[in-house]
C-alpha cells in the first residue's frame, strides 16, 4: 500500500498593509498599552485585511483557489482604502476585540470579497456565514483588567483618522501557528485589474 504524504496549509487570502499604516498601528498600540488592561496585542507586521479563509488546504488546491481570486482581481482595478477609528467587537463599551476601522468609499472593497466569495464556493469552499466588516484586529482581551482604562483611551480615537493607502493586490498566505504566535508566509500575489 503506498502512503499519501498529507501536508496541510493553513490558508488565507489577504491585503497586506504598507509600512505606513503598521507604524501607525504600533504607535496607537503604544498609547492604548499604556492602560494596563490584560490584552493579547498582535504583532503590527502581522496585522492584514483577510478577504477569504481557506482552513486547511492541500498543496494541489493553490492553483485552483488562485484561479478562483484571479476572475475577480482582474475584473476590479486598484482602489484606496482609508483607516480611521478605533472600536471594539461587540461594542466600544465592552471590548473583546480591539479593531482599526476601514472605510471603503467606493464599495469596492466590499463587492470585490462578495465575488470573491461566490468564486471560492465554486471551488469548493464554503462561504462565511458572518457579512464583512472590513477592520484591522490590534488585539484581544484576556480578562477585564484594566478595561475601563482601555475603553476610555479607545474612545478618545474613535474618530482618529490614521492615513489612506492604495490596495494593488491580495496576496494568498500560510499560516503557521507556533506558541510565539502565527507566522505568516507569502504563497503567491495576485495584481488586481491585470
Amino acid at each position: 500500500m503506498i502512503e499519501r504524504d498529507f501536508r496541510l496549509l493553513r490558508a488565507f487570502l489577504a491585503i497586506e498593509l504598507p509600512g505606513t499604516i503598521q507604524k501607525k498601528i504600533e504607535e496607537v498600540q503604544k498609547d492604548l498599552k499604556l492602560s494596563l488592561a490584560d490584552v493579547r496585542w498582535v504583532a503590527p507586521e502581522n496585522i492584514h485585511l483577510t478577504l477569504k479563509f481557506f482552513g486547511n488546504i492541500e498543496e494541489s488546491d493553490i492553483e485552483p483557489i488562485l484561479e478562483s481570486i484571479g476572475k475577480p482581481a482582474r475584473k476590479t482595478l486598484p482602489f484606496s482604502l482609508k483607516v480611521g477609528g478605533i472600536g471594539g467587537f461587540p461594542n466600544l463599551k465592552n471590548p473583546r476585540v480591539i479593531w482599526m476601522g476601514l472605510e471603503d468609499r467606493m464599495g469596492i472593497l466590499v463587492n470585490f470579497q462578495g465575488q470573491l466569495e461566490k468564486e471560492s464556493e465554486k471551488t469548493g469552499f464554503q462561504s462565511e456565514e458572518r457579512s464583512f466588516h472590513p477592520h484591522l484586529t490590534l488585539g484581544r482581551m484576556k480578562s477585564n483588567r484594566g478595561r475601563s482604562e482601555l475603553v476610555g483611551r479607545m474612545e478618545r480615537l474613535k474618530e482618529e483618522v490614521f492615513g489612506d493607502f492604495q490596495v494593488e493586490k491580495v496576496v494568498l498566505f500560510k499560516s503557521d501557528l507556533t506558541p510565539a504566535g502565527p507566522i505568516y508566509t507569502p504563497l503567491r500575489e495576485v495584481r488586481l485589474g491585470g
